[in-house]
């Protein structure tokens, strides 16, 4: 099995910045799709990013300009770097990963980490 490992996540003032981490336990890391996903309080799990084995990343329309995300498959970790960040980018943050294909949907992930908390206060 896939492990994921969410940690990095924190009380931020708006404006402020924080970078996202999830460690991976398990074979052939490099094979994966990864994506980060966030779910505020009351609110529908929204995708965020993704990025493919050949590092080319994508990102939803919300984050643009303000995250990026980044993978080392050498230390079988993914990150997400997050600047300018705004109240309504309080949420869950969760890291997901799923072989064979590149998506925005989170029925497609198969393994997924408990997550990290981000606060924003304005």
């Amino acid at each position: 099995q896939l492990q994921l490992v969410e940690s990095g996540g924190g009380l931020v003032q708006a404006g402020g910045s924080l970078r996202l981490s999830c460690a991976a336990s398990g074979p052939f890391f490099g094979a994966y799709y990864m994506a980060w996903f966030r779910r505020a309080p009351g609110k529908e799990r929204e995708f965020v990013a993704t990025i493919g084995a050949d590092y080319s990343p994508y990102y939803a329309d919300s984050v643009k300009g303000r995250f990026a995300i980044s993978r080392d498959n050498a230390k079988n970790a993914l990150y997400l770097q997050i600047t300018n960040l705004k109240p309504e980018d309080t949420a869950v943050y969760h890291c997901a990963a799923v072989l064979g294909l590149i998506t925005t949907s989170p029925r497609q992930y198969t393994y997924w980490g408990q997550g990290t908390q981000v606060t924003v206060s304005s």
